[in-house]
């Protein structure tokens, strides 16, 4: 495992005035990380956009970290290694941590195949702010799907180091929230991702509440 840098005694983080409180008051409510998990085609990024999409329309401050994207511009330089697998999620929970603070709800869509990575990111983000969704698809339906043409990539070797083909997955021991998105709707996995966020007192339902992506 690489060692992390060793941050110089003079780098020292500023006092804040306005708090992580102060700003979930004005939001209305708290700041958590919902990180979905799964295999590439099992429905990560289409839960988490459609989630955000319900939890906006209700009044709530969200942003969406999927796993494409960050690969684009935040870390560009990072390859399929296992270190370097490491490194992304690393980024990507320090850049969550700094939204969560920040009082808005963070979805995150990343394979983020190992344990070790993801609980590392629920430390980061402390007791009760980490809500792990394990997009459950078996790796027959997500080769089905395959909606990126990937896994055909990976079996002709076109595709090096590929979750579930030739790197592992290490499916979620305990997961806040399992969700069949091998078989249920879309609609059936939203409310359930809903539901739970609204069960952890993340944020009140307003009347008209409607948890219909």
């Amino acid at each position: 495992m690489t060692t992390q840098p060793k941050i110089e005694p003079h780098v020292i983080r500023h006092p804040v005035l306005v708090t992580r409180a102060r700003r979930e008051a004005r939001n209305g409510h708290r700041g958590v990380i919902v990180w979905l998990t799964g295999l590439s085609g099992s429905g990560k990024s289409t839960l988490a956009y459609s989630v955000e999409e319900v939890l906006h329309r209700n009044g709530c401050q969200t942003v969406v970290l999927d796993g494409d994207d960050v690969r684009h511009g935040l870390c560009r330089d990072l390859g399929f290694s296992l270190e370097d697998r490491r490194e992304n999620i690393r980024r990507v929970g320090e850049v969550a941590k700094l939204f969560m603070d920040a009082g808005v709800i963070v979805l995150t869509a990343f394979i983020s195949p190992y344990r070790a990575g993801r609980e590392d990111v629920r430390k980061l983000a402390g007791l009760g702010d980490f809500i792990e969704v394990y997009c459950n698809a078996s790796i027959e339906v997500c080769e089905f799907r395959d909606p990126k043409g990937l896994y055909k990539k990976a079996r002709l070797s076109q595709i090096a180091e590929f979750t579930g083909v030739s790197s592992p997955y290490e499916a979620p021991h305990n997961s806040e929230i399992v969700v069949n998105s091998g078989a249920l709707s879309v609609d059936e996995c939203v409310q359930q991702i809903v539901q739970e966020i609204i069960n952890r007192d993340v944020f009140q339902v307003p009347p008209d509440c409607s948890l219909k992506s």
